[in-house]
């Protein structure tokens, strides 16, 4: 399947691929299909394509990466919601928002997406933890991580 992207132009995608945000993410409710796109050269960010609009696209990476110490527990609710199995099927991403120079960028710890990668199924919740923000610096990288 090919699709037009923000930041890669037409690329082809494989369709097994294709994560089903149920509920869309907040403020899209209505893209509810995403892929993810490796950047080549960079494995630690992604970006999240919408596969339908291709100027909504998101960076995201792994927030253990970047805040080793970085927990919250997952609701009964999204655990059936997205049909988890098992840890395994669990892939945990946070969004960026990136600024120049980019050690000035920033990640959300407050609303994590949370994606069952056995069935392609995802959702982005809302964290209830007040120790948690939407615009942690990623300066933790070159200091290990907190």
């Amino acid at each position: 399947m090919k699709i037009q992207t923000n930041y890669f132009g037409e690329i082809t995608i494989d369709e097994t691929k294709v994560i089903n945000f149920v509920n869309g993410l907040p403020g899209f409710p209505d893209e509810k299909e995403f892929v993810i796109v490796d950047l080549e050269g960079n494995p630690a960010f992604q970006v999240l394509q919408s596969i339908k609009n291709e100027n909504l696209a998101f960076v995201i990476t792994d927030p253990f990466l970047i805040y080793k110490n970085y927990q919250f527990d997952l609701k009964d609710s999204v655990v059936e919601q997205l049909e988890i199995e098992s840890e395994k099927d669990v892939l945990i991403r946070s969004t960026l928002t990136v600024h120049k120079p980019f050690d000035q960028s920033t990640i959300n710890l407050k609303a994590p997406l949370i994606i069952n990668q056995t069935k392609k199924q995802a959702k982005q919740i809302v964290l209830d933890d007040d120790t948690y923000t939407t615009k942690h610096p990623i300066q933790a990288v070159k200091q290990g991580g907190e």
